[in-house]
This record gives C-alpha cells, sequence and structure tokens, in this order.
C-alpha cells in the first residue's frame, strides 16, 4: 500500500482509553451473558487479550486459552498467519477480539473454529458481518488507538511565554 492510499484509509482516529475499553468490555459481558454460559474463551491474540480477560472475570470464566494469529504490523493490515491454533473440541466456546476491521483475521479464525461464538468490542463496517456480537462500529476510515498503542506524555501548550 503506497503512503498515498494509506492516508486515504485512514481518515479518523478514535483514540480509547483504559476506562472506555474496560466499560466496553464489561458491556459486551452483559450482552454475552444473555445468550448462556460458556465454557472457554479463546482470545485472538494479541488484541483480543484484554477484553477476554475482563470477560472472563465477568462471565466467571477460568477456561482461557489463545489462537495467535498475525496480520498487522503497525497500520499496514496483511496476510493473516495462524502462529498458535487452537479447538474447540463439543465446548461451548467464545471467541473474543478487541476489534473485527475488514475481516481477514475473522475469515481464518472462524474458518477453524466453525462453532465458536465470534465476539469483538469493536467492528468496522466490512468486518461487521463476521462478527456475532460487538458494542460499537466505527467507520471504516478510522484508525483506532487502543491503549496500549499509545502512551501520556507532555504537550505544548499552544501559546508559549510569561502571560504576566
Amino acid at each position: 500500500m503506497t503512503q498515498l492510499e494509506e492516508n486515504e484509509r485512514y481518515q479518523k482516529t478514535f483514540p480509547i482509553s483504559w476506562e472506555q475499553l474496560h466499560r466496553d468490555s464489561k458491556a459486551l459481558s452483559w450482552r454475552l451473558l444473555e445468550l448462556g454460559k460458556w465454557d472457554i474463551i479463546i482470545a485472538i491474540t494479541r488484541g483480543g487479550m484484554v477484553p477476554a480477560a475482563i470477560i472472563a472475570r465477568e462471565l466467571e470464566i477460568r477456561i482461557v486459552d489463545t489462537v495467535c494469529v498475525s496480520s498487522y504490523d503497525w497500520q499496514d493490515q496483511g496476510k493473516p498467519r495462524i502462529l498458535k491454533s487452537v479447538s474447540c473440541d463439543d465446548r461451548r466456546c467464545l471467541l473474543v477480539d478487541d476489534l473485527v476491521d475488514t475481516g481477514k483475521t475473522a475469515r481464518v479464525v472462524k474458518k477453524m473454529l466453525p462453532s465458536a461464538h465470534f465476539a469483538s468490542v469493536y467492528a468496522k463496517p466490512k468486518g461487521r458481518p463476521l462478527v456475532d456480537t460487538f458494542i460499537t462500529e466505527v467507520s471504516q476510515d478510522t484508525w483506532i488507538l487502543f491503549p496500549w498503542d499509545t502512551e501520556s506524555r507532555f504537550v505544548q501548550p499552544i501559546v508559549e511565554g510569561d502571560s504576566h
């Protein structure tokens, strides 16, 4: 993808704080509770790990596993590669990710775990049809800044100097 295509792809940013992610993950827990009891949570690494931990706590799910898929390199999404597989067997599996974007990762994981219920905290239009339950939809041209991708730092005031 060229720099021009990259700039056209992401026109907006949507920063998510730790507090917001926790609230949204807890809201997702409430929706998932209505669907019954889950035997296992499978987090899609790495983004799904934090929401999966929150959901596991809220729904008292003690078995947590991961499916490891690599598809992002900073803001460039490539072809998904499975680094670690997992199976559901005959258990009621809940598959959790932070975001379903274009659906590339979701397609790969859903093919591997066709009976799993796929839940994502955030969803974009291209990936939304692949997710069973989600909380917030954001536009396709928005880059979500997750709290693990940002840090607090000092920002210069607009006007510098002595105001006395």
